[in-house]
């Protein structure tokens, strides 16, 4: 469905991207993570043609994506990381200025429109002006916004930033019913809680380049399934294992504090990248 083949971004003075392969098959929820600067938001621009590759190729369900190429772009739907709503429109007036970029036939939008506020649960807010709306609700309508024009895919920048726990939870709940419709959904995201909910499979970024991809468990089983976590010295430090005896086995010759639990996708994050991901 998306297929980057060694792709690579040069700006000036930095690699944003370097030498990146990535293939999401149709149906899948792929979460792309890494810390400030691994190139994630590069990515999503490049795979949406508003930044050009500097070497490498781009598909979307074969579909050559570049500036000049119109056949892709009915195929995704972007959910970008800040809010670019028209703030003095309405809910309504939002989505049919986006049905009219992508030449929908009125009788058509309006049917659409309908069918995605009730999904989204903002059937009371279609005359609301998105000035008045909770940061929550903004991002449902970024999220309704993008499948107007029923795209195949779904790409998603960092969708929750600034939201809280209940209405993240929320969002969260809205993107695991759009992948069980069968959409393609690519999602950069700071909360590796959210990854590790929502995604069948993940990618980590470092430095612009693929450093480990796989399930979450796949993941965890690349360190070890669980990890003794040490507090000394004002530092956390982790250590893996195989098993649960063979972990507290080790444990049991510590001084300091300690907790023995299973991996979680922060910790390989840690291991993997060398950096906590700050929200």
């Amino acid at each position: 469905m998306i297929r980057l083949e060694n792709v690579t971004k040069v700006y000036p003075e930095t690699v944003s991207v370097d030498n990146l392969s990535l293939h999401l098959e149709p149906g899948e929820f792929y979460g792309l993570l890494g810390p400030n600067g691994a190139g994630k938001t590069t990515t999503i621009r490049m795979i949406t043609a508003l930044t050009s590759p500097t070497k490498g190729r781009i598909s979307v369900n074969g579909c050559r994506v570049h500036r000049n190429e119109t056949r892709f772009k009915a195929e995704l739907g972007l959910v970008p990381q800040h809010v670019n709503l028209e703030p003095e429109l309405t809910v309504t007036e939002n989505l049919r200025l986006h049905a009219m970029l992508h030449g929908m036939p009125p009788g058509q939008t309006l049917k659409r429109i309908e069918e995605l506020l009730a999904f989204a649960d903002l059937e009371e807010k279609a005359a609301a002006v998105v000035n008045t709306l909770s940061g929550g609700m903004k991002r449902k309508v970024l999220i309704i916004r993008a499948l107007m024009h029923n795209p195949r895919v779904l790409l998603l920048d960092e969708p929750t930033v600034g939201l809280d726990v209940f209405t993240r939870r929320k969002v969260w709940d809205l993107l695991k019913s759009l992948n069980a419709k069968g959409i393609t959904i690519l999602l950069t995201t700071h909360y590796l809680e959210e990854a590790e909910k929502l995604c069948s499979r993940i990618g980590l970024l470092k430095k612009g380049g693929l450093i480990m991809e796989g399930s979450p468990d796949e993941l965890a089983g690349v360190v070890g399934p669980v990890v003794v976590e040490r507090f000394s010295n004002e530092r956390t430090n982790l250590s893996f294992f195989n098993s649960r005896p063979e972990a507290l086995e080790y444990a049991s010759t510590l001084q300091e504090e300690f907790t023995v639990r299973q991996t979680r996708l922060e910790d390989v994050f840690v291991r993997l990248t060398e950096e906590r991901v700050s929200a």
